[in-house]
């Protein structure tokens, strides 16, 4: 599995964590090993011109997805085929402004953890727009990081 992380956006991110959540989370989902997919933080400049582009919304965001081989979450008896699961595009600025305005506010790290989870599901093709969806989305990007974090506390003992 190839996971690349490339960071144009000035901030400080500890790659190392993005690397594991993703590879924890396409664990989790049965992805096979040979996929690749791509993450790529930038500034709120090239985040809004990709925002302009691709959703026809002024501003920047926090995170898009673009998926590129239509893969989705595989099972224990079929994992998913190997092939090119797309890209994540983070904004950390917006992320941050996020973090500090939430109830209660965390870290940025937080933030992009859950940011990132968010737009793998996109990858594999779970949406948001009906209730339904967004009942089973949520709940699985809940259960993602939650074993994740498990994961992490473990690993620091």
């Amino acid at each position: 599995m190839t996971i690349e992380i490339t960071n144009e956006s000035g901030v400080e991110v500890d790659e190392t964590v993005l690397l594991r959540l993703m590879e924890s989370n396409l664990a989790e989902l049965r992805v096979s090993p040979d996929a690749d997919v791509a993450i790529l933080l930038v500034d709120e400049g090239a985040m809004e011109a990709l925002h302009v582009q691709w959703m026809d919304e002024p501003g920047p965001t926090d995170v898009l997805s673009f998926p590129m081989d239509e893969l989705r979450p595989g099972t224990d008896d079929s994992p998913t085929p190997a092939g090119l699961l797309g890209d994540i595009v983070l904004c950390p600025q917006v992320a941050q402004t996020q973090a500090a305005q939430a109830s209660p506010p965390h870290p940025l790290m937080d933030e992009l953890v859950m940011l990132t989870t968010h737009g793998l599901l996109h990858l594999l093709g779970f949406d948001h727009a009906e209730p339904a969806e967004a009942k089973e989305m949520f709940g699985l990007q809940r259960d993602l990081i939650v074993s994740f974090t498990l994961g992490e506390r473990r690993r620091s003992r």
